[in-house]
């Protein structure tokens, strides 16, 4: 099994889920270059670039078509991941998935024309004083990699997905809301959506119930193969 983290956090955050499978299953956590303990990036880095990274990390620790559990930026490069390599995965879990871009309203474009003319005059003031707190405490290199994520609709790739995928979103998620798990779910091809109690951290919050619904799905899927054999 492999815990794929959210963006900027790390395999840390995973720590219940995995003290539990470690009890059943080779768990394999990653820390995402130029995030947790991995070493900075030296060039932006796309979804894809991510993707292709975590592949050859998998390649070299010998991982092979393992059941994933994912969390927000982690559910992106999932999905990347399973379009590319049909076989790279067996089940899938994602958490709070990004990766749908969402109808933007007039304020937000609004925000963006003003952003790009103050940019065009004073680009030191443009950066300061723009943008989400997060991106603010990037550096240079991980500010362009992050405009290469967040604007990627990733709903094409995830139709393509042929995997088993249970979708696990917390009811008080507003980073990732339910209008994007229910986005994911009406595009792909074999997946169910669950809730638990919790916010975008639900999986660490509420780690009993959601560890729970993993193991359900987990087993359920296990026992529909064998009844077709």
């Amino acid at each position: 099994m492999v815990f794929l983290h959210g963006y900027l956090s790390s395999k840390e955050a995973f720590a219940a889920q995995v003290a539990y499978f470690s009890q059943f299953y080779r768990v394999t956590a990653l820390d995402f270059i130029g995030q947790g303990a991995s070493e900075p990036l030296q060039k932006p880095y796309s979804v894809e670039e991510y993707a292709i990274w975590t592949e050859e990390a998998l390649s070299l620790l010998g991982v092979e078509n393992p059941s994933v559990v994912a969390h927000s930026f982690g559910c992106r490069v999932l999905i990347k991941m399973a379009k590319r390599r049909r076989q790279v995965f067996d089940k899938l879990i994602l958490t709070g998935p990004a990766g749908v871009v969402l109808p933007r309203g007039l304020r937000y474009r609004y925000k963006v024309a003003v952003y790009r003319l103050v940019k065009k005059f004073a680009p030191r003031f443009a950066e300061k004083h723009f943008g989400s707190a997060e991106y603010k405490t990037l550096s240079p290199v991980m500010r362009e990699s992050y405009k290469k994520i967040v604007n990627e609709d990733l709903r094409a790739d995830a139709a393509q997905i042929q995997n088993e995928i249970l979708i696990i979103e917390g009811e008080a998620d507003t980073t990732t809301p339910m209008k994007q798990a229910q986005a994911y779910l009406a595009v792909m091809q074999n997946a169910r959506l669950a809730t638990i109690e919790g916010g975008h951290f639900a999986f660490a919050e509420n780690p009993l119930a959601f560890n729970l619904l993993v193991e359900e799905f987990l087993e359920d899927v296990r026992a529909e193969h064998d009844m077709d054999i």
